[in-house]
């Protein structure tokens, strides 16, 4: 079901304005992919970029080829809704629709793609993607209450059964765990590990144990100064990056010494 990711020449604009330039980079299947570096640098960028959420933006656009088990994501006539059904995405702050009960939450995406489901159906795949977001047992009692009644770890959670409802094949997630407490943030990092059996995962994240808890692979991006587009500086085995980065700027960020 996942699938690898490759990256060539990419170079993503917002207007005239280049942000990120020329990131060549592969992503195998079922590993965890973390990016790390100082604000600014692109990094969300990038990763918007490999949904086609980025284009959302007026006068946002990429040149360049995101190309899904071979077939290029921005190629000619692909819709971009169909790519955002394989390509997933899980947002900084948990954004359940505040109007909807738990179980409607987890259906949403199934719905916005159109598709007819029975009800037992409908009835097993709450279930099965509330137990892949390790959720159903703290909300089996109050599928029909509002989602946004849940904690913020519970909503993230939420948020996380809601993207995997429409089965992708790859799930990006923006700093899932930036706006939650240390044990929530530890509930989502384990169920990253558990969800990398099945998705192709990449996280942005600006903390470094956590690239390093939970990832396989790193890229470090960084930027020259203020106007200047972001880098990928280095993409590598995430204990390779932690432990022996090939390029000082790594180095100097991982230890502390900038960003």
């Amino acid at each position: 079901m996942s699938k690898r990711i490759d990256v060539k020449n990419l170079n993503i604009y917002y207007g005239d304005f280049l942000a990120v330039e020329g990131v060549d980079v592969t992503i195998e299947p079922r590993t965890v992919t973390a990016l790390i570096g100082p604000s600014g640098c692109g990094k969300s960028t990038f990763l918007r970029a490999l949904n086609r959420m980025h284009e959302v933006i007026p006068g946002a656009r990429v040149e360049g080829e995101v190309s899904l088990d071979g077939s290029n994501m921005y190629a000619r006539g692909v819709d971009p809704v169909g790519v955002r059904r394989k390509v997933g995405m899980v947002f900084q702050r948990p954004n359940p629709f505040p109007t909807m009960s738990v179980r409607e939450n987890v259906l949403a995406g199934v719905k916005l793609n159109n598709k007819k489901i029975k009800k037992a159906d409908a009835d097993d795949l709450v279930e099965s993607s509330l137990r892949g977001a390790n959720l159903w047992n703290e909300v089996k009692d109050r599928l029909d209450r509002p989602g946004s009644g849940l904690s913020g770890g519970q909503q993230q959670r939420l948020c996380i059964a809601r993207t995997i409802a429409v089965k992708p094949e790859v799930v990006l997630m923006d700093e899932p765990c930036s706006a939650l407490d240390p044990i929530s943030t530890l509930a989502v990092e384990d169920l990253i590990a558990e969800l990398k059996e099945q998705y192709t995962i990449v996280i942005v994240t600006h903390n470094m144990q956590q690239a390093a808890r939970c990832s396989d692979r790193t890229g470090f991006f960084n930027i020259e100064g203020t106007g200047k587009p972001g880098r990928l500086i280095e993409f590598d085995d995430t204990q390779k990056i932690f432990s022996s980065p090939a390029q000082q700027a790594t180095e100097d960020y991982i230890s502390g010494r900038f960003g």
